[in-house]
C-alpha cells in the first residue's frame, strides 16, 4: 500500500529540500526558463503555479506568502508586476516541462521547465523589419567602402612592389 508516500523527497532532508525548492523557484521566475532534472521539475511545478496564482491576487497577504517561499524581493516584484499580468486571463497551467535529453555524467533525464507564455516576441520582429528598411541606405555606404577597399588594394600593391 502507498499510505504516506505522497510528495517528492529527492533524497534530501526536509530543510535541504525546501532550500532547493526556493532556489529553483527564484531561478525560474528570474530567467523564466531553467534546465533541471525531471524529478526536480515535477516537484516544483505545483509550487510555481501556486506562486503565480498568489501573485494574481495582488494584495499584501499574497505578497508576504510569496516572499516566504521566494526570498528575493526583485524576483517577487517581477512576479507580481509582469508575470502575473501576463497570466491574468489563464486559469492554471502556468509552467511547461519539455524533455531535453540525458545528462552526460549520470544519464539523468534533463528537462526544460519554463513559463508557458513567453514575453512579447512580435515587438522584436518589428525592430528587425525596421533594420531591413534601413538596408538601402547602407547600400550607398557600400559604394564608399568599395572605394576604400580599392584604395587598400592599391596600398598593398605599392607595399608589395617596394618590398619585392
Amino acid at each position: 500500500m502507498r499510505h504516506g508516500k505522497a510528495g517528492f523527497k529527492l533524497g534530501r532532508v526536509t530543510p535541504h529540500r525546501w532550500a532547493l525548492f526556493r532556489n529553483l523557484l527564484v531561478a525560474l521566475f528570474r530567467h523564466e526558463r531553467i534546465m533541471t532534472t525531471e524529478a526536480k521539475a515535477k516537484a516544483i511545478r505545483g509550487l510555481a503555479d501556486h506562486m503565480v496564482t498568489l501573485a494574481k491576487r495582488e494584495d499584501l497577504h499574497a505578497r508576504r506568502q510569496v516572499l516566504a517561499m521566494v526570498p528575493d524581493t526583485m524576483v517577487v516584484k517581477k512576479l507580481f508586476d509582469t508575470i502575473a499580468a501576463r497570466f491574468s486571463e489563464r486559469h492554471g497551467g502556468y509552467t511547461r516541462i519539455m524533455k531535453a535529453g540525458l545528462r552526460p555524467g549520470d544519464r539523468a533525464q534533463m528537462v526544460v521547465l519554463e513559463l508557458v507564455d513567453p514575453p512579447e516576441a512580435p515587438k522584436e520582429k518589428g525592430k528587425k523589419d525596421a533594420r531591413v528598411e534601413k538596408a538601402p541606405k547602407e547600400g550607398k555606404k557600400t559604394g564608399k567602402s568599395e572605394e576604400s577597399a580599392g584604395a587598400a588594394k592599391g596600398r598593398r600593391k605599392k607595399a608589395a612592389a617596394a618590398a619585392g
